[in-house]
């Protein structure tokens, strides 16, 4: 059961302001829940990761600087985590 419904063409059918990874190996620290949300699961209330936050910390931990890391499309230069991101050192063993 869902905390709300808000039907498709406004997007996901439950918790859309929380997200759940799973993260082993390759310098996370282990054992630790990081963030939390509302009873309902349905606010952020400790510890918001946007998903740029959780790529950047990814690259940080396959060894590339997200800010350095860019690709070339049609003549310019890209970077997966756009103008933001930052590694969440908590997350790091």
């Amino acid at each position: 059961m869902v905390p709300t419904a808000l039907g498709r063409k406004l997007g996901r059918d439950h918790h859309p302001h929380a997200f759940t990874v799973w993260l082993a190996g390759g310098g996370i620290k282990p054992g630790l829940t990081y963030g939390a949300t509302d009873d309902l699961g349905y606010n952020i209330v400790e510890n918001p990761v946007d998903v740029y936050d959780l790529q950047a910390t990814a690259l940080h931990c396959l060894g590339f600087d997200h800010e350095r890391l860019t690709y070339t499309y049609q003549g310019r230069q890209f970077r997966l985590t756009d103008v933001h991101g930052r590694v969440v050192q908590d997350l790091l063993a």
